[in-house]
């Protein structure tokens, strides 16, 4: 197992030269890198892999970024060449549709897609599955209980992971017999999108899904039901010219606003409780503060740390530095949820914390379009684990935790804990 960098070793920050957002020292020591960035270096060069772009950490650089009209989604409208794609890389054709969804799109074409599956994320919405969410979490448990019996459990593969596909799947309206094929597709892009892996994924592995989730809308237009996936066929078919393409990457999107997101925070928030029994301590005496919680989490631990890439539309400045036409910016929502000009004590988890206006969902007009679900389904599958096994603690030493390179994300690949 990839052990983390050493954290005694100084960090060697020269912030003319890019940073590697995907290398093992950057994402293993993320934090101290946001408090280099935020201190020394407001806007950066940066690298993924070939691509070069710049990162703003700051707080109130990345609300503006994320704001300011000059900055777009779809690199080829950026560049006034909307023909040649929303990335700056080319995708296999197999599923280019996944490629060019609503979260790569700009108004108004973003907006009219937005518009058709908000209904499924409202705050009423997700409090009705409220109930399923509390039953799903504890048939979960009874069975980790069971594993537990032969030694420790990997609480991401077997509960973190479970909860938010079952949710999703059925606001799909996915049936039974296919759920297993479902979840199995959910792992493809839950962990198939970094590394060298990513190359399998995209040529090979994402052809199944792709595979699977045409199949699933032919069925549900023979045969529709009360579910979201029906209704979106049904707005096609009533003339909003919903096509094909554009479902299947509506289903994609769903699967990320409501299921990774939601998948990885559970995890994080995890850890984040059993290494802070005081907080712990306080949840127990007090339930309701389980919201503030895992609202903090997100700020302090949460899962989603870059935004997608925003292309400059014309020539401009951040900080004295020239930004051309269609370059890229990535706003580091997880320094900014650091920056101490808006946080204050930002390395404390503090539950109590308030305001509390971070970055964790995004925000402007991508703002996360499963915040509600995902806080939800954080807050009852946290609470029902620490009811269930509030001595519950890492099997293994922290330093052993993997994290995934996949840019713009705190991920764990696996997280062994000792139930009792």
């Amino acid at each position: 197992m990839t052990k983390l960098v050493n954290c005694e070793a100084e960090l060697v920050f020269d912030p003319t030269r890019p940073v590697r957002l995907d290398c093992r020292e950057f994402v293993d020591r993320k934090y101290e890198w946001y408090s280099l960035l935020l201190d020394q270096a407001p806007i950066c060069p940066a690298r993924i892999s070939l691509l070069r772009l710049f990162v703003v950490s700051r707080y109130e650089d990345c609300r503006s970024v994320l704001t300011d009209e000059r900055f777009m989604r779809n690199r080829g409208s950026a560049l006034g060449k909307p023909s040649s794609g929303p990335l700056p890389f080319p995708v296999p054709r197999s599923i280019a549709a996944l490629s060019n969804g609503m979260i790569v799109q700009d108004d108004p074409e973003h907006q009219r897609l937005r518009s058709l599956v908000n209904q499924a994320f409202t705050a009423r919405a997700v409090e009705q599955l409220e109930g399923r969410i509390e039953d799903l979490a504890a048939e979960l448990l009874v069975d980790l209980k069971r594993r537990a019996k032969s030694g420790p459990v990997d609480l991401l593969a077997d509960y973190a992971r479970p909860v938010p596909a079952r949710v999703i799947g059925e606001m799909l309206g996915v049936e039974a017999k296919d759920m297993a094929n479902f979840q199995d597709a959910m792992s493809v892009l839950a962990e198939g999108l970094s590394g060298w892996r990513v190359f399998r994924t995209l040529f090979w592995d994402l052809r199944g899904v792709v595979k699977f989730v045409r199949a699933l809308i032919v069925r549900k237009r023979a045969r529709p039901a009360d579910d979201l996936l029906s209704r979106l066929i049904e707005v096609e078919e009533e003339g909003d010219r919903l096509s094909e393409d554009e479902l299947l990457a509506m289903v994609f999107l769903l699967v990320v606003a409501g299921f990774e997101t939601t998948l990885h925070l559970i995890v994080n928030g995890a850890r984040t409780l059993m290494e802070a029994p005081n907080v712990r301590e306080r949840l127990r005496k007090d339930p309701l503060l389980w919201g503030a919680a895992v609202d903090e989490i997100v700020r302090f631990r949460g899962p989603v740390h870059g935004t997608k890439l925003q292309y400059a539309a014309c020539d401009l400045e951040i900080h004295g530095t020239k930004i051309r036409r269609g370059q890229a910016v990535m706003p580091l929502l997880g320094a900014a949820n650091m920056d101490p000009r808006v946080f204050p004590s930002p390395e404390k988890f503090q539950i109590d914390r308030t305001p509390n206006h971070h970055l964790g969902f995004g925000f402007g007009r991508h703002f996360c379009l499963g915040r509600s679900l995902a806080l939800t389904e954080g807050r009852v599958a946290m609470k029902t684990l620490f009811e269930e096994f509030p001595d519950i603690r890492l099997a293994v030493p922290k330093e052993e935790l993997e994290l995934s390179l996949l840019p713009g994300w705190h991920r764990h690949i696996r997280l062994p804990v000792q139930l009792n």
